[in-house]
């Protein structure tokens, strides 16, 4: 709980125009306004005060935020013919936020103002505003540069629960900064107007974000303004991001502790600790499958159940936790707690299992500021007997040769997402004694029709500097780099790397010297290609044990199936797509499965050249991804 709690009560509205108008009243037109990252934003706060600001050229909005949640739009017509009736179903009823449609649409009125120091992974390609006034920082820095910057005003979305005579309000999603800024506050070091948005679907979470109403300024709860939370569904793994998630489950130490990046890979590592835990036989046959001159230090390998179980300490509490726990995987304590984090943010089933999950457990998942989770400074000495034999995996797009770690921007300065609290874990494994850091990513990446290298000799961005550089995994194997030298690094790069893209990096290896000449690549490496991880795991998933959605899943079955033939669509070279659109054309009559598909994607009766190309395309796309 908060040190200096108000004793008066919040002032309450029903009506989020009232709410702008008290706040304009108490701090003028000059709005330093702060939504939290994620879910926790109270969006019609944030509305109508952006409503203001555009109509009012002498109020000053100034919106200080990250990671702003949108309702998926497909940018083809074969994608929009996919997102649209899935985001009618999942998204129905949530309210866009008005400074991301302006943003989009390129319309933001020159006295509002948005810094984000986080995006969602590539929604603001390409949007000037947005590219210029990013914020290149550690999540655990963005406290000291929303101070900076004056903020006023803090609206942010609330769960409520009363007993008895008392009203309790509780952060739920968001105490990652929030908690730190009410800190600030009661030591005198800010002040600013603090607004609740009240919603019934937001988990009530106990802890510190659990706070009493004096803490806020104003309240908005309105059934006019609940609204279904942001809940994206969980993705369909694939077996590449299997296998990463195979290689990682390897290397996590029982007894240890956990964390989890933002991402696919996430649920692919949790599927992969699950089987580890539950069917080891079947897990250990598919890692000598995987990897059967077994070419992972002895140091590193992990293969055992869990007996002593995993603890969590994570900036994001992703979805895989609950799995975990209800595995008993999750399930070393310290302190009470199995997991510390931040905030969260997942599907429909997530944000249901926490409401209805039996207090006992709940208070077992400890929500915190983001200060807690992402740092050692403050409590070093509890965090680091705690924190023993630590595993921080998180995601990248790129890797270089060399051992450097690509995951926010790209070389031209273009940010495709954040910084966010990847430099923390990775600093925070070098300052624990035990601890590693991995870094996961696919070994290839197809965009433009063109399949390239994400191992790369160099690149003209870096988001973990080469001096940092610990573990990281593809799907073709785990590199060992702490400690090496240049040239053992390249090596065990390599050894990771498509085969496809080994020879040219090998040659740039060599001609800058790093390497020797006379080098050549084990022939236990040299087939590294998808067709080798699908030989290895295919059988697997025939038997279940690696399901494209393990968890559940929110789309409909021919969703489902129309997932990866879209993602075939969308990848293919020019060759490829001719050879399967004369396959669609010359094809017989569909199955019931392929027509059920089409006719969810509007091709039931195709009309016109356009339309008949496209239903012929997807029509032989279903018949290979089957």
């Amino acid at each position: 709980m908060v040190g200096m709690t108000r004793e008066r009560a919040p002032v309450s509205f029903e009506d989020p125009e009232r709410v702008a108008d008290e706040i304009i009243a108490r701090v003028g037109k000059s709005i330093t306004l702060a939504l939290p990252l994620g879910l926790g934003k109270a969006n019609h706060v944030a509305n109508a005060l952006f409503a203001r600001a555009a109509a009012d050229p002498s109020i000053r909005l100034r919106i200080f935020t990250a990671l702003t949640l949108e309702t998926p739009r497909g940018k083809s017509d074969l994608e929009r013919r996919f997102v649209t009736p899935v985001a009618e179903r999942l998204f129905a009823g949530y309210p866009e936020l008005a400074y991301a449609l302006a943003l989009n649409a390129g319309t933001l009125p020159a006295n509002i103002t948005v810094d984000e120091f986080f995006f969602e992974a590539g929604t603001r390609l390409g949007i000037a505003a947005s590219q210029q006034n990013y914020i290149s920082a550690n999540y655990t820095h963005a406290l000291r540069y929303v101070l900076d910057r004056g903020v006023n005003v803090v609206a942010q979305l609330l769960a409520k629960r009363v007993r008895g005579p008392e009203t309790r309000l509780s952060l739920s999603c968001n105490p990652d900064l929030t908690l730190d800024l009410l800190a600030c506050r009661a030591r005198g070091e800010c002040d600013f107007v603090f607004v609740g948005q009240v919603n019934s679907e937001l988990p009530f979470m106990p802890g510190d974000g659990d706070i009493a109403a004096g803490e806020f300024d104003l309240l908005l709860e309105s059934p006019a303004t609940d609204f279904p939370l942001f809940a994206p569904p969980r993705e369909p793994i694939d077996l590449s991001e299997y296998a990463i998630g195979l290689n990682v489950a390897r290397i996590i130490a029982d007894g240890g502790t956990l964390q989890l990046g933002i991402g696919l890979l996430g649920d692919a590592v949790t599927q992969a600790l699950i089987l580890r835990h539950r069917h080891n036989a079947e897990f250990r046959e598919l890692v000598t499958r995987l990897d059967p001159d077994d070419r992972t230090s002895a140091q590193l390998c992990e293969s055992a159940p869990f007996a002593a179980g995993l603890y969590g300490v994570s900036e994001m509490f992703v979805e895989g936790f609950l799995d975990l726990m209800r595995a008993g995987v999750l399930k070393r304590e310290v302190d009470g707690a199995l997991l510390h984090a931040a905030f969260f943010l997942g599907s429909r089933g997530f944000y249901r299992a926490l409401r209805e999950m039996p207090q006992r457990d709940l208070a077992k998942l400890r929500m915190g500021p983001v200060s807690f989770v992402n740092e050692l400074y403050g409590e070093e000495a509890q965090k680091r007997r705690a924190r023993v034999k630590a595993r921080f995996v998180n995601n990248a797009m790129m890797a270089t040769l060399l051992g450097a770690v690509v995951s926010d921007a790209l070389a031209n300065g273009q940010v495709v997402s954040g910084v966010g609290g990847q430099h923390n874990f990775v600093a925070q494994a070098f300052a624990l004694t035990d601890a590693r850091s991995i870094i996961a990513l696919r070994a290839t990446r197809a965009a433009n029709r063109r399949t390239t290298s994400t191992i790369l000799w160099n690149y003209g961005h870096t988001t973990i500097a080469r001096h940092l550089r610990d573990i990281v995994v593809t799907e073709y194997g785990i590199a060992d780099l702490r400690g090496k030298t240049d040239r053992d690094v390249i090596a065990a790069m390599l050894a990771i790397a498509d085969s496809r893209f080994q020879d040219e990096l090998l040659r740039r290896a060599k001609d800058a010297g790093k390497i020797e000449r006379a080098l050549e690549l084990p022939a236990a490496c040299r087939d590294n290609t998808p067709e080798r991880i699908a030989r290895a795991l295919g059988r697997a998933c025939a038997r279940g044990l690696l399901a494209p959605f393990p968890f559940g899943s929110d789309f409909t079955a021919s969703e489902e199936r129309l997932i990866p033939a879209l993602k075939l669509l969308r990848a293919a070279p020019p060759l490829r797509l001719a050879v399967l659109l004369a396959r669609g054309f010359l094809s017989a009559a569909p199955s019931r499965e392929v027509r059920e598909c089409l006719t969810r994607m509007g091709f039931a009766h195709p009309s016109g050249l356009v339309q008949q190309v496209q239903a012929a395309l997807l029509h032989a796309a279903l018949e290979s991804t089957h």
